[in-house]
């Protein structure tokens, strides 16, 4: 008796559950019920869109809160470059008279790379270590390493900006004005742009890999020799007889971008120009690469 109650309970509770099962078959697709994948032209729109807003957040923050500041940071040490040895030293005749005539090119690189610089580095150890504002950024509907590209763009726009206002300065500051007569207009916009990704990549790579409490000793290591050895103040070829020297300036990104600026806005000598290409595209790459995936694991983190 036990064993048949057993059986029709048992039968009982499949026949109970086969229905169930039937109406699960029977469901329609949770793809169908959520509707189709959106078009991937549709996406690129949406992270493009998000993209620029955070782009837009940026010029926001620099250009209505703090413009001068933002000037101030970015042209204070080239006027100064400009009017010591472009003006002070022709006239007391501790330098050539158109010793400026070289040395602008290479202030305006040297503002390009350390605007862009120090545009993304410092706002990522503040970001990354203070504020925490980048997790606000890492909400936005793009990829992470989208978002430290955003920045990386940023501080290149930053950088150009800085750059651009040197040619009115050494108009200003320098005897005898511009001599631009015979200036490469197309490369020195080239230039300009590349110039301030490079330097936007070496931020990247500090404001990624260097803790919030050891940025000014980097900065103070790494900012010296950028500045020194960047050909900023002398023409490449004029180190023939340091040839050490001049091998190690190579290695410095900024040594691209001032001989290209030197190569386009002058008839002076300068680095071969395919050696500067392939100096910017190996440092961008190199650095950015680096950059972005560092971004990536603090982020992540």
């Amino acid at each position: 008796m036990t064993r048949q109650t057993s059986s029709a309970v048992g039968s009982a509770s499949q026949s109970d559950a086969l229905p169930a099962t039937d109406e699960l078959r029977e469901a329609p697709d949770l793809k169908e019920t959520i509707g189709p994948e959106p078009p991937q032209l549709a996406v690129r729109a949406a992270t493009m869109h998000a993209f620029l807003a955070l782009c837009q957040r940026d010029a926001f923050a620099t250009l209505r809160r703090d413009p001068w500041g933002f000037l101030a940071q970015s042209l204070i040490a080239p006027l100064f470059y400009l009017f010591i040895f472009g003006r002070v030293l022709p006239e007391i005749g501790a330098a050539g008279p158109r010793y400026g005539v070289q040395l602008l090119p290479g202030v305006i690189g040297l503002t390009l790379v350390l605007t862009a610089l120090q545009g993304v580095a410092l706002s990522l150890v503040i970001e990354f270590s203070f504020t925490k504002e980048i997790e606000d950024r890492l909400l936005a509907p793009i990829p992470a390493a989208l978002v430290g590209v955003q920045k990386l763009v940023w501080a290149a726009v930053r950088g150009i900006v800085a750059g651009l206002v040197i040619l009115p300065l050494g108009e200003l500051v320098l005897p005898g004005g511009l001599h631009l007569g015979g200036a490469s207009w197309p490369a020195f916009a080239v230039l300009l742009v590349a110039g301030g990704v490079a330097g936007a990549s070496i931020g990247l790579v500090m404001g990624t890999a260097v803790p919030a409490n050891k940025i000014n000793v980097v900065f103070a290591v790494v900012l010296t020799p950028l500045l020194f050895t960047g050909a900023t103040f002398y023409p490449w070829q004029s180190l023939d007889s340091l040839r050490w020297f001049q091998v190690i300036t190579l290695f410095n990104p900024l040594t691209y971008v001032s001989e290209g600026m030197r190569g386009a806005l002058t008839a002076g000598p300068h680095l071969g120009t395919g050696w500067i290409a392939l100096g910017l595209v190996v440092s961008i790459g190199t650095l950015g690469t680096i950059g972005v995936r560092k971004f990536i694991g603090r982020a992540v983190d």
